[in-house]
């Protein structure tokens, strides 16, 4: 558990209310938007292309499981 913590800082936040948990939320989407817009413009780039695919993947797993262990760690299920 302490490993996901350092992974993941922002989803083990004390969360006193549903308006911490929705802001922690959009944090993750606002980041994972910022970061598909920049890899998007850089995978026009002729050799980049898949480099920015595969960065493009990590940053979206890494978005969907911060979101997932946001709402478990709100809901209790995580100690």
């Amino acid at each position: 558990m302490d490993t996901l913590k350092k992974i993941f800082p922002f989803s083990f936040k004390e969360k006193p209310d549903v308006k911490a948990l929705v802001i922690n939320i959009v944090m993750y989407v606002v980041a994972a938007a910022i970061i598909g817009v920049l890899l998007a413009i850089l995978g026009k780039l002729p050799l980049v292309g898949l480099i920015t695919y595969v960065t493009g993947t990590v940053v979206e797993l890494y978005v969907t499981a911060g979101i997932v262990l946001t709402v478990l760690n709100y809901c209790g299920v995580l100690k």
